[in-house]
């Protein structure tokens, strides 16, 4: 790849690896030095790129390694993140969004792997069950049963709290 070649794979997919990196941290700040270090890395070792799926998810597959390597730097626990931004809804609305919300969410981080990722790279990182599955090293099948078999969980597990 030339650096021509670069520039318009970055511009291309930055917001889907960034959208992915989200999902993963859910923090701005940290998803954004994920994205980059996925991009150096990419660059740093296209010639690793067999072509077997997309650059997109090869790109994600790269950001998730990066995500995993700074999850085991970590010792601590990452912080809460920050507030939503105002939508404009009542009172009210805004208190049951919000509790419906951290619901889900709490729900969602009790997840057992590899649950939590499938059904975060499906709903939040809108990745195809190909991709997804490309992302593990498995098969579209695989991640069709994965995501599925997640969506069950987080419904039982609402119907608990």
């Amino acid at each position: 790849m030339t650096q021509d070649r670069n520039e318009k794979l970055y511009e291309a997919c930055y917001m889907r690896v960034f959208s992915y990196a989200m999902t993963l941290a859910r923090d701005r700040d940290q998803a954004e030095e994920i994205t980059q270090e996925a991009f150096f890395r990419g660059f740093a070792k296209q010639r690793s790129f067999r072509g077997e799926a997309d650059e997109v998810t090869w790109l994600c597959a790269i950001a998730r390694n990066v995500f995993l390597d700074e999850k085991r730097r970590q010792s601590r626990h990452e912080p809460m993140p920050e507030e939503l931004p105002d939508t404009g809804k009542g009172i009210e609305q805004g208190a049951a969004d919000k509790d419906s919300s951290l619901r889900i969410h709490m729900a969602l981080h009790h997840l057992e792997e590899p649950y939590r990722e499938t059904f975060q790279l499906r709903v939040f990182g809108e990745l195809s069950f190909r991709e997804i599955g490309l992302v593990f090293g498995k098969t579209e099948n695989w991640a069709r049963v994965t995501y599925h078999r997640a969506r069950l969980k987080l419904q039982e597990r609402m119907g608990e709290t």
